[in-house]
C-alpha cells in the first residue's frame, strides 16, 4: 500500500467503526449524587471559579481538568491547555445520549471510555488522602458508569471500570463485583513505579491480574497515566510530550514484555492505547535481540517476546498510514482503531475521511478486522445501539 495525504473522501458512511479509546468528561453529578452526606462537602464536585471558569473540587482543593480533554467540534487554531467550563463544550462530551447521536453519524457504533477527572486509570484516587472516601470515589464511578453512561445507550459503550490502585486485594474484589454486573475492562496506569507503589516486575499486582484473567477483562493501559511524561528539556512546549507519545507506549510495551506478567498468566489481555502502532515492528526486532541475547544472566523466560506480544497484546491506530503498511508485521488481528473523543487527536466528526486515509486499498476483510472485529472479539461485544432511536431524538 502506498501512503497517500490526498485519498477521495468517502460520500457515506463506508467504514463500520469500533473506537477502543474515547474519554468521558463525567458531569457533575457523577459523585455527588452517590457518595454518602457526610462527605459531600470532601467528594468530587463542580465549582464556579471568580473567572467564569469551572473546575472540580476534591478534599478542598481544586484541580482544572478541562482544557485539551475537551475540545471535539472547535478549530485546531482554537485549541487551549487553559481551563473551561461546561458551557465551553459541546454536549457530548458529557451526555452520553448526543455523545452517541454524534458518533454514529460518523459511522463510530462502538466505544471504550476512559475517564477524565479521576485521570485515565483512576491514579486520582491513589494519591488522595482519605483513602475510605477515595474506595466510595471509585465504587461509585463504576456503578455509574454502569447504570448511566452504557446504560443511556444499550450497546453502544463498553462498560470499563477503574479500581482501587493502593490496594490489590480490594482492586481485585471490584474486579469481581464489576465483572458479575457486566463490565468487560479494567483501566491501569502504564507504570505504578512513579507512584511510589511495586512495579510490574514484583508479583504485588497478582490479585488482580488473577481477577482480570479469571474475569476475561482487558487490561487497558493508556499513554500518560504513569504521571511521568518524557521530555527533552524543561522549557519544551508540551506540544513535544503530544509528539512522543509512542515513545511512552514503547517504554510500557517493553516493560511488559520482560516483567514476567504475561509468563505467569497467559491468558492475559493487555491493550494500548493512544501510542500508535508503526513502532511496534521494530519493538518487537529489538526486543527479541534483547531476549536472545541477555535472557541467561536476566532469568527470562524461554518464550521469545514477540510471541507473548501475539498472544496477550493489542494496539490501536488513529491516523497512521506507514503503521498501516506495516500491518503484516505486526499482525492484523493485533490492530484496532481508535477515535480519542474528544480529545485533540479526534477525526471527529471526519471519522469516515481519515480512516479512507489510512486504509485506502487495503482488503475489505483486513479492513473489517482492523476498523471493528478485533475490537468486537477482544471485548466479547456482539451488542449493537439502536441507531435509528438514537438519532431521532
Amino acid at each position: 500500500m502506498t501512503a497517500t495525504t490526498t485519498a477521495p473522501a468517502p460520500t457515506r458512511l463506508d467504514y463500520d467503526l469500533f473506537s477502543v479509546d474515547d474519554h468521558i468528561i463525567e458531569p457533575p453529578g457523577v459523585w455527588v449524587d452517590r457518595i454518602p452526606a457526610k462527605y459531600q462537602d470532601a467528594c468530587p464536585r463542580v465549582v464556579a471559579r471568580d473567572d467564569g471558569t469551572e473546575a472540580w473540587q476534591y478534599e478542598g482543593e481544586q484541580l482544572a481538568t478541562m482544557g485539551l480533554n475537551a475540545v471535539a467540534g472547535k478549530p485546531h487554531k482554537d485549541f487551549a491547555m487553559d481551563p473551561a467550563s461546561y458551557s465551553d463544550m459541546i454536549e457530548g462530551c458529557y451526555n452520553p445520549r448526543v455523545r452517541a447521536a454524534d458518533l454514529l453519524r460518523d459511522g463510530v457504533r462502538g466505544s471504550v471510555c476512559f475517564p477524565t477527572f479521576p485521570r485515565f486509570a483512576g491514579q486520582r484516587f491513589l494519591t488522595a488522602k482519605d483513602k475510605e472516601l477515595a474506595d466510595l470515589c471509585v465504587k461509585a464511578y463504576n456503578d455509574w458508569m454502569l447504570e448511566e453512561w452504557c446504560d443511556a445507550v444499550p450497546g453502544m459503550y463498553v462498560p470499563m471500570m477503574i479500581g482501587q490502585l493502593w490496594d490489590p486485594q480490594l482492586m481485585a474484589a471490584e474486579v469481581r463485583r464489576c465483572a458479575a454486573l457486566g463490565v468487560r475492562a479494567v483501566t491501569f496506569p502504564e507504570s505504578m513505579a512513579p507512584f511510589g507503589e511495586p512495579s510490574f516486575h514484583t508479583t504485588h499486582w497478582d490479585p488482580v491480574w488473577n481477577a482480570v484473567t479469571e474475569a476475561d477483562m482487558v487490561i487497558c493501559i493508556h499513554i500518560g497515566t504513569s504521571g511521568r511524561t518524557h521530555m527533552p528539556s524543561e522549557d519544551a512546549s508540551f506540544s513535544v510530550a503530544v509528539a512522543l507519545g509512542p515513545v511512552n507506549a514503547q517504554i510500557t510495551f517493553m516493560d511488559l514484555l520482560l516483567c514476567g506478567i504475561p509468563q505467569r498468566f497467559p491468558t492475559i489481555k493487555i491493550a494500548l492505547s493512544e501510542g500508535g502502532i508503526g513502532w511496534v515492528p521494530f519493538a518487537l526486532e529489538r526486543v527479541d535481540r534483547t531476549w536472545e541475547r541477555h535472557r541467561y544472566w536476566a532469568k527470562l523466560d524461554d518464550t521469545p517476546p514477540s510471541e507473548l506480544f501475539r498472544r496477550n497484546f493489542w494496539v490501536c491506530f488513529i491516523d497512521e498510514t506507514a503503521g498501516i503498511e506495516a500491518r503484516h508485521h505486526i499482525g492484523v488481528d493485533k490492530i484496532m482503531w481508535e477515535c480519542d473523543y474528544p480529545h485533540a487527536d479526534t477525526p471527529w466528526p471526519q471519522s469516515q475521511q481519515d480512516v479512507h486515509r489510512s486504509l485506502a486499498g487495503v482488503p475489505a476483510d483486513e479492513v473489517a478486522a482492523m476498523t471493528h472485529g478485533n475490537a468486537e472479539k477482544l471485548f466479547r461485544w456482539s451488542q449493537r445501539p439502536d441507531v435509528a432511536s438514537v438519532l431521532s431524538n
